[in-house]
């Protein structure tokens, strides 16, 4: 075979070199599937045990010389083009590369492969990730996503004395750090910052401007009462109907996440068709009037989770969320804060009625949350062997004694009388 140079000197003009190149990737993806063909028949077949490995993607690793993640995804894909017959086929002659197929098998099901793979050989590589990104979002199943998102949650300072400067880094869920940018937006003066004085100045440096503009803000008391409007902004997040109400389609973040921030929100629906292309869109209205805000405050003061005393950054939650035909009355709707509406939504924390027709809270393990909150005593069974038996004794014998002593004190009845 010619080298690649030597091919490339031989090439006269543009239109020959672009040509080599597609019929070249084309040869690639057609390798690239005969690969992972050959990877699963020797998974099946356990062959990384002879070379005493305990699985495919230890072997690959360490023979093919790939990373870990790398070998993983190899191996993950090679075993998924089993069920997809059409996804393989059109990956054998080399007409969806492994980027596509890599992203498409994630969500591919047998009655949705030829839909996906139609969209996939009409648009790039780009889009089939975002499509099926969004896809993987609409179901019950990205809570698991959006509870590693939130777990990763990490923001640090590190001071540097000898520069004079501060680094902060964070680190937040898509539709939170959405919220930091809006706010950065709206605290960078653009117009201010045109004139020559100001023509050094970089893009960074005037979002640093604007995060110090946001802390002198609120430090100096201009952050609003809790029942005050926090301002109008605006978030866009692409989420289908069909994810809302039967929990199937796109969302362009895990379907909780959506139902949660849409709880107390204006919202504008815009109708798209399956093309993406723009077919209406309708007008801006409220979730929640503030005349029924107002009496949400006066009913509930406050986070309504047991125990819970928070007044900032408070919510208007659903407990039948308005996607699912709940109505936005007093009868359906409860305050709570940022913290508890997570746990809420992703959190797998559960609002039911009591007998008695009261709401009451669950935990994911659907023990009740008390209604006065948790206290030390509610944990004591979660771990009995800890507990000092001859303290336990003593206790008890003295918690007896000295409820027996405020008995004896009491004053006796007086005699029934006969009848």
């Amino acid at each position: 075979m010619m080298p690649a140079s030597s091919l490339s000197d031989h090439l006269p003009d543009i239109d020959d070199l672009d040509r080599a190149i597609v019929n070249l990737a084309t040869q690639i993806n057609v390798a690239n599937y005969e690969l992972l063909v050959l990877i699963r028949r020797f998974d099946e077949r356990a062959g990384w045990l002879k070379w005493g490995f305990l699985n495919c993607t230890d072997w690959l690793h360490w023979r093919c010389d790939l990373s870990i993640g790398t070998a993983r995804e190899k191996v993950r894909v090679a075993h998924a083009l089993k069920v997809l017959p059409a996804i393989a086929e059109a990956f054998q002659f080399g007409k969806l590369s492994y980027s596509k197929v890599r992203a498409l098998v994630r969500v591919a099901r047998r009655e949705t492969e030829a839909e996906l793979l139609a969209f996939a050989l009409k648009t790039t590589a780009a889009r089939v990730e975002e499509r099926c990104r969004e896809l993987r979002c609409g179901t019950a199943a990205s809570d698991a996503e959006a509870n590693r998102a939130y777990a990763r949650r990490t923001l640090t300072l590190r001071r540097d004395p000898e520069r004079g400067t501060m680094s902060i880094t964070v680190e937040l869920p898509l539709e939170a750090g959405e919220l930091i940018d809006k706010a950065l937006d709206r605290a960078r003066n653009d117009d201010l910052s045109q004139g020559a004085e100001f023509a050094e100045e970089s893009w960074s440096a005037r979002q640093a401007d604007a995060l110090v503009a946001i802390a002198r803000c609120y430090l100096g008391g201009n952050a609003g009462e809790p029942t005050a409007n926090p301002g109008n902004y605006q978030v866009t997040v692409h989420v289908d109907q069909a994810a809302l109400t039967e929990g199937g389609g796109r969302s362009g973040l895990p379907i909780e996440s959506v139902r949660r921030i849409s709880c107390d929100s204006d919202k504008v629906v815009v109708l798209e068709n399956a093309d993406g292309e723009l077919l209406s869109v309708g007008r801006k209205t409220r979730i929640v009037p503030a005349t029924i805000k107002r009496a949400l405050w006066a009913r509930d003061k406050g986070c309504a989770f047991p125990g819970c005393c928070n007044r900032r950054f408070v919510d208007a939650h659903h407990v039948r969320h308005w996607s699912a035909g709940g109505e936005t009355c007093l009868d359906n709707l409860m305050l709570l804060c940022s913290r508890h509406h997570r746990l809420v939504h992703e959190g797998g924390f559960s609002i039911q009625k009591d007998y008695l027709d009261r709401w009451m809270f669950k935990r994911p393990d659907g023990r009740a949350v008390p209604s006065c909150g948790y206290c030390p005593n509610d944990m004591i069974d979660d771990n009995v062997e800890s507990i000092d038996p001859v303290n336990c004794v003593r206790d008890s014998a003295e918690s007896y004694l000295t409820g027996r002593s405020s008995l004896l004190q009491m004053p006796m009845p007086p005699p029934a009388m006969a009848i």
